[in-house]
Protein backbone atom coordinates (compact mmCIF):
# COMPACT_ATOMS: atom_id res chain seq x y z
CA UNK A 1 0.00 0.00 0.00
CA UNK A 2 1.60 3.03 -1.06
CA UNK A 3 1.91 5.93 1.65
CA UNK A 4 0.02 9.08 0.73
CA UNK A 5 -0.20 10.45 4.32
CA UNK A 6 2.35 13.10 4.43
CA UNK A 7 5.29 12.31 7.10
CA UNK A 8 4.51 15.63 9.06
CA UNK A 9 1.04 14.45 9.43
CA UNK A 10 2.28 11.08 10.63
CA UNK A 11 4.61 13.22 12.78
CA UNK A 12 1.68 14.90 14.23
CA UNK A 13 -0.31 12.28 14.87
CA UNK A 14 2.59 10.25 16.58
CA UNK A 15 3.32 13.28 18.85
CA UNK A 16 -0.55 13.44 20.31
CA UNK A 17 -0.45 10.18 21.04
CA UNK A 18 -2.83 7.17 20.77
CA UNK A 19 -5.23 8.30 23.87
CA UNK A 20 -6.02 11.78 22.20
CA UNK A 21 -6.84 10.42 19.15
CA UNK A 22 -8.89 7.52 20.14
CA UNK A 23 -11.02 10.52 21.99
CA UNK A 24 -10.83 13.02 19.46
CA UNK A 25 -12.40 10.84 16.82
CA UNK A 26 -15.62 9.92 18.98
CA UNK A 27 -13.94 7.21 21.07
CA UNK A 28 -13.62 5.17 18.29
CA UNK A 29 -10.77 2.76 16.86
CA UNK A 30 -8.97 1.45 19.81
CA UNK A 31 -7.59 -1.83 20.12
CA UNK A 32 -7.57 -4.05 23.08
CA UNK A 33 -5.80 -3.25 25.68
CA UNK A 34 -3.85 -6.69 25.42
CA UNK A 35 -1.43 -5.66 22.63
CA UNK A 36 1.15 -3.33 24.09
CA UNK A 37 4.80 -2.17 22.67
CA UNK A 38 7.63 -4.68 23.79
CA UNK A 39 9.46 -1.28 25.18
CA UNK A 40 8.11 1.55 26.57
CA UNK A 41 9.00 4.40 24.47
CA UNK A 42 8.13 3.07 21.26
CA UNK A 43 5.68 4.91 19.24
CA UNK A 44 4.78 4.10 15.97
CA UNK A 45 2.93 5.95 13.09
CA UNK A 46 2.06 5.00 9.62
CA UNK A 47 -0.23 2.94 6.72
CA UNK A 48 -1.03 -0.74 7.73
CA UNK A 49 0.12 -3.49 5.35
CA UNK A 50 -2.37 -6.18 6.69
CA UNK A 51 -1.44 -9.58 7.36
CA UNK A 52 -4.02 -12.58 7.78
CA UNK A 53 -1.38 -15.50 8.90
CA UNK A 54 -2.19 -18.39 10.88
CA UNK A 55 -1.68 -19.19 14.11
CA UNK A 56 1.66 -20.47 14.82
CA UNK A 57 2.94 -19.81 10.68
CA UNK A 58 5.17 -17.08 9.40
CA UNK A 59 5.15 -18.07 5.93
CA UNK A 60 2.63 -15.12 5.46
CA UNK A 61 5.16 -13.12 6.80
CA UNK A 62 7.92 -13.25 4.62
CA UNK A 63 5.36 -12.97 1.80
CA UNK A 64 4.33 -10.08 3.22
CA UNK A 65 8.18 -8.81 3.23
CA UNK A 66 8.36 -8.80 -0.34
CA UNK A 67 5.72 -6.65 -0.84
CA UNK A 68 5.44 -3.88 2.05
CA UNK A 69 6.75 -0.56 1.54
CA UNK A 70 9.17 2.26 3.49
CA UNK A 71 6.76 3.56 5.61
CA UNK A 72 4.58 0.74 6.43
CA UNK A 73 2.94 -0.53 9.54
CA UNK A 74 2.74 -4.35 9.35
CA UNK A 75 -0.65 -5.30 10.96
CA UNK A 76 -0.97 -8.80 11.45
CA UNK A 77 -4.22 -10.82 12.84
CA UNK A 78 -2.31 -14.06 13.85
CA UNK A 79 -5.49 -15.10 15.82
CA UNK A 80 -4.38 -13.65 19.21
CA UNK A 81 -2.13 -16.89 19.51
CA UNK A 82 0.78 -16.16 22.00
CA UNK A 83 1.99 -19.48 22.13
CA UNK A 84 4.81 -19.11 19.43
CA UNK A 85 6.55 -16.13 17.90
CA UNK A 86 6.65 -15.43 14.49
CA UNK A 87 8.47 -12.56 14.49
CA UNK A 88 11.91 -11.79 16.18
CA UNK A 89 15.35 -10.44 15.57
CA UNK A 90 15.87 -11.54 11.89
CA UNK A 91 12.43 -10.00 10.62
CA UNK A 92 13.16 -6.95 12.78
CA UNK A 93 16.49 -6.55 10.69
CA UNK A 94 14.89 -6.94 7.05
CA UNK A 95 12.26 -4.45 8.48
CA UNK A 96 15.18 -2.00 9.40
CA UNK A 97 16.82 -2.58 5.90
CA UNK A 98 13.55 -1.86 4.26
CA UNK A 99 12.25 1.30 6.15
CA UNK A 100 9.45 0.23 7.36
CA UNK A 101 7.41 2.35 10.39
CA UNK A 102 6.83 -0.78 12.83
CA UNK A 103 5.05 -4.21 13.36
CA UNK A 104 1.20 -4.45 15.29
CA UNK A 105 0.94 -7.99 15.86
CA UNK A 106 -2.10 -9.90 17.28
CA UNK A 107 -0.33 -12.65 18.94
CA UNK A 108 3.65 -13.40 20.19
CA UNK A 109 7.17 -11.60 19.13
CA UNK A 110 10.36 -13.42 20.39
CA UNK A 111 13.96 -11.60 20.99
CA UNK A 112 12.41 -9.17 22.66
CA UNK A 113 15.67 -7.35 24.06
CA UNK A 114 17.25 -7.29 20.43
CA UNK A 115 14.43 -5.74 18.60
CA UNK A 116 14.44 -2.89 21.60
CA UNK A 117 17.69 -2.34 20.94
CA UNK A 118 17.04 -1.93 17.45
CA UNK A 119 14.77 0.72 18.54
CA UNK A 120 12.30 -0.71 16.26
CA UNK A 121 8.94 -0.77 17.53
CA UNK A 122 7.25 -3.74 18.00
CA UNK A 123 3.21 -3.85 19.52
CA UNK A 124 2.53 -7.53 20.08
CA UNK A 125 -0.14 -9.51 23.02
CA UNK A 126 2.77 -11.48 23.91
CA UNK A 127 6.16 -12.93 24.15
CA UNK A 128 6.71 -16.42 23.53
CA UNK A 129 10.12 -18.22 22.31
CA UNK A 130 8.48 -20.79 20.62
CA UNK A 131 8.63 -21.51 16.83
CA UNK A 132 6.78 -21.08 13.76
CA UNK A 133 6.00 -23.28 11.18
CA UNK A 134 6.38 -21.53 7.57
CA UNK A 135 3.18 -24.02 5.55
CA UNK A 136 0.01 -22.34 5.99
CA UNK A 137 -1.49 -19.69 3.31
CA UNK A 138 -3.18 -16.56 4.47
CA UNK A 139 -3.48 -12.76 2.60
CA UNK A 140 -2.16 -9.55 2.11
CA UNK A 141 -3.49 -6.29 2.04
CA UNK A 142 -7.34 -7.35 2.83
CA UNK A 143 -9.25 -6.13 5.35
CA UNK A 144 -8.73 -7.58 9.20
CA UNK A 145 -10.71 -7.43 12.27
CA UNK A 146 -8.92 -7.29 15.78
CA UNK A 147 -11.47 -7.30 18.62
CA UNK A 148 -13.96 -5.45 17.31
CA UNK A 149 -11.78 -2.83 14.66
CA UNK A 150 -11.72 -3.74 11.47
CA UNK A 151 -8.74 -2.49 9.53
CA UNK A 152 -7.78 -1.99 6.03
CA UNK A 153 -5.04 -1.54 4.37
CA UNK A 154 -4.08 2.16 4.01
CA UNK A 155 -5.23 2.71 7.52
CA UNK A 156 -3.28 4.69 9.71
CA UNK A 157 -1.84 2.93 12.98
CA UNK A 158 -0.87 5.29 15.59
CA UNK A 159 0.68 3.72 18.71
CA UNK A 160 2.42 4.50 22.26
CA UNK A 161 2.72 3.19 25.75
CA UNK A 162 -0.67 3.91 25.93
CA UNK A 163 -1.99 1.49 23.06
CA UNK A 164 -3.47 1.57 19.69
CA UNK A 165 -5.71 2.91 17.43
CA UNK A 166 -6.80 3.11 13.47
CA UNK A 167 -7.75 6.32 12.18
CA UNK A 168 -9.56 5.31 8.81
CA UNK A 169 -7.68 6.68 5.32
CA UNK A 170 -10.42 8.83 4.62
CA UNK A 171 -10.82 10.56 7.76
CA UNK A 172 -7.07 11.52 8.63
CA UNK A 173 -6.97 15.09 8.19
CA UNK A 174 -10.12 15.63 10.31
CA UNK A 175 -8.90 13.62 12.60
CA UNK A 176 -5.68 15.55 12.71
CA UNK A 177 -7.55 18.73 13.46
CA UNK A 178 -10.15 17.60 15.64
CA UNK A 179 -6.88 15.99 18.05
CA UNK A 180 -5.25 19.08 17.38
CA UNK A 181 -8.29 21.15 18.84
CA UNK A 182 -8.54 18.80 21.94
CA UNK A 183 -4.71 18.78 22.67
CA UNK A 184 -5.41 22.96 22.93
CA UNK A 185 -8.68 22.13 24.70
CA UNK A 186 -6.73 19.88 27.73
CA UNK A 187 -4.30 22.27 27.72
CA UNK A 188 -6.22 24.83 28.72
CA UNK A 189 -7.41 22.89 31.18
CA UNK A 190 -4.35 22.24 32.86
CA UNK A 191 -3.35 25.70 33.05
CA UNK A 192 -6.50 26.48 34.85
CA UNK A 193 -5.85 23.71 37.50
CA UNK A 194 -2.56 25.08 38.14
CA UNK A 195 -4.32 28.48 38.75
CA UNK A 196 -7.46 26.66 41.15
CA UNK A 197 -9.24 25.43 39.26
CA UNK A 198 -10.93 21.91 39.57
CA UNK A 199 -11.83 19.52 36.93
CA UNK A 200 -15.48 19.31 38.57
CA UNK A 201 -15.89 22.99 37.79
CA UNK A 202 -14.31 22.45 34.25
CA UNK A 203 -16.28 19.60 33.39
CA UNK A 204 -19.51 21.17 34.95
CA UNK A 205 -20.05 18.44 36.99
CA UNK A 206 -21.51 19.83 40.02
CA UNK A 207 -24.99 18.73 39.13
CA UNK A 208 -24.42 15.42 38.87
CA UNK A 209 -22.50 14.91 41.96
CA UNK A 210 -25.83 16.56 43.75
CA UNK A 211 -28.04 13.92 42.05
CA UNK A 212 -26.08 11.47 44.02
CA UNK A 213 -25.72 14.08 47.07
CA UNK A 214 -22.48 13.86 46.66
CA UNK A 215 -22.27 18.12 46.69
Amino acid sequence: MQNTVAPHVLAALARLGAATIYEAQGARGALDSGIKPIASTMRIAGPAFTVDTRPADNLMLHYAMLKARPGDVLVVDAKGYTEAGPWGDVFTEQALKMGLAGLVINGAVRDAASITETGFPVFSRGLSIKGTGKNQPGQVNVPITIGDVRIHPGDIIVGDQDGLVVVSRDEVETVLRQSLEREEKESEYRARIRNGATTVELLGLADQLRRFNLA
